[in-house]
């Protein structure tokens, strides 16, 4: 039997280890604290003067930053691909995300000379499917520098594709006024749950095993069949924005960041302890069923593929005569088909309507925003539609976000709503984003029309 005295001691010297492990993990604040009681008490002055100075020292950095990186942003030339897909797509949206894989996932540890003297940001893409009065199109926006690889990568996954330069389309579209000749609603797509789990992917579908042609259900079609539907004078446009992953988690213990793989893992353990110790009151749930758990399984089988950060725009754009409130719905329901109940589902966010100053529900019912601040939300939608803005945002959001709240910044900034990005694998990137099959009979979707089509004989070496 245990000695109590030698069982006390070592509980007092648990109590101890653990004290004094605190203390160390926490040595810098309890310092600082330390100073700031004592200039309480003996020189109120140059405290106050200290915490300003921190403020400012805080402001003067994002300042710099901002302007270094946006002197680096404005060095890059910018050029827009469409892709006219094959005819006859035989192959499953896997040759899509090794595309994907090869050609945008470039990623780079930078030195503190490009971070903080040069601005060097990565590079970031959009995959954007469009329709343009009921034609269908499919583009990439790239840094010009990368241009050449995309088309290697993309011949190479789909040789009879054609890959050509164009005009941005969105340059067509005038600033959004209540005189002007045309009227914008968007909004973003996010996550519903946390990044570790996955929506349903094209092999949920059984697109993987490269199913005969009239037993394939693609996801993507009723998308592709709903831009083709759009009459004269009305656009859609669909803008899935993409980087490697840099997105950053805060570790349990505050002690700093971690990558999204490592939060994954951590998802991941949580998930399992459900299997391993359930709480009191909570179902048993046998070890052995953890594997059939659908979280578990998605959450696995997502951290398996490379990351990026992924930010969603969609917008409806017409002219005033064509315009059809009706289309708003049909955007806000677009991504339905890749709900995995109870995984995970990608949901509505920061629309251009009056509720959302706080997103709808409770709060939208009673704070409605102006129509004239409507335009604003219209016109800061298309610009950063256009500039396909989701990782570096402006000065006033930098800056201003830190120290406004809401309900003041959407009265006075316009900056209560930040743009959302999520980690996406680059299977679930390839499901939101790849050519149909030949099963989808849209005559409005262009295509190669010939089978024997080779690629360009002049591509880059």
């Amino acid at each position: 039997m245990a000695d109590p005295a030698k069982k006390d001691a070592k509980s007092e010297d648990s109590i101890f280890t653990d004290i004094f492990s605190l203390i160390a993990d926490n040595i810098v604040g309890i310092i600082l604290f330390t100073v700031g009681v004592i200039l309480f008490f003996v020189n109120r002055e140059l405290m106050l003067e200290l915490i300003a100075f921190y403020f400012l020292l805080k402001i003067a950095f994002k300042v710099w930053m901002h302007y270094i990186q946006q002197d680096f942003k404005s060095g890059i030339t910018w050029v827009i691909l469409e892709i006219v897909p094959p005819r006859e797509v035989l192959r499953s949206p896997k040759a899509m995300e090794l595309f994907f894989t090869n050609a945008l996932y470039h990623h780079s540890n930078k030195g503190g000379l490009e971070l903080y003297w040069q601005g060097a940001i990565w590079f970031w893409y959009s995959l954007e499917l469009v329709s343009i009065d009921g034609q269908v199109h499919f583009y990439i926006r790239t840094p010009s520098r990368i241009k050449d690889l995309i088309e290697t990568q993309m011949y190479a996954q789909y040789p009879q594709a054609q890959v050509k330069v164009v005009d941005d389309y969105t340059l067509a579209v005038d600033k959004i006024v209540d005189d002007g000749e045309w009227k914008l609603w968007g909004c973003e797509f996010a996550l519903a749950k946390p990044d570790a789990f996955p929506i349903k992917t094209y092999v949920d579908y059984g697109l993987d095993k490269d199913p005969k042609e009239e037993y394939k259900i693609d996801p993507i079609s009723p998308l592709i069949e709903l831009f083709g539907s759009i009459k004269k004078g009305e656009q859609m446009w669909l803008q899935i924005v993409v980087r490697p992953s840099k997105k950053e988690f805060p570790d349990a213990d505050g002690k700093g960041v971690h990558d999204w793989v490592k939060e994954s893992e951590d998802v991941l353990n949580a998930l399992l302890k459900r299997y391993q110790s359930p709480g009191e009151g909570d179902p048993v749930r046998p070890a052995g069923f953890a594997p059939q758990d659908p979280a578990v399984k998605g959450v696995m089988a997502k951290m398996s593929k490379i990351g990026f950060d992924t930010g969603i725009r969609a917008c409806y754009v017409a002219k005033k005569e064509a315009w059809d409130m009706n289309h708003r719905r049909d955007i806000r329901l677009i991504f339905r088909q890749y709900s995995n109940m109870p995984v995970n589902e990608l949901v509505r966010v920061n629309s251009t309507q009056a509720d959302s100053l706080a997103g709808g529900g409770f709060f939208g019912s009673f704070f409605l925003l102006a129509p004239e601040k409507v335009t604003i939300l219209c016109n800061r939608m298309l610009k950063d539609y256009r500039n396909r803005g989701f990782f570096n945002g402006s000065l006033r959001k930098k800056v201003l976000r830190n120290f406004l709240f809401w309900p003041i910044t959407p009265y006075l900034t316009m900056t209560f709503f930040e743009s959302k990005t999520q980690v996406m694998n680059v299977e679930e990137i390839a499901t939101l984003w790849h050519f149909p099959g030949q099963m989808l009979k849209v005559p409005t979707l262009e295509r190669i029309e010939s089978k024997e089509a080779a690629p360009p004989t002049n591509l880059p070496t």
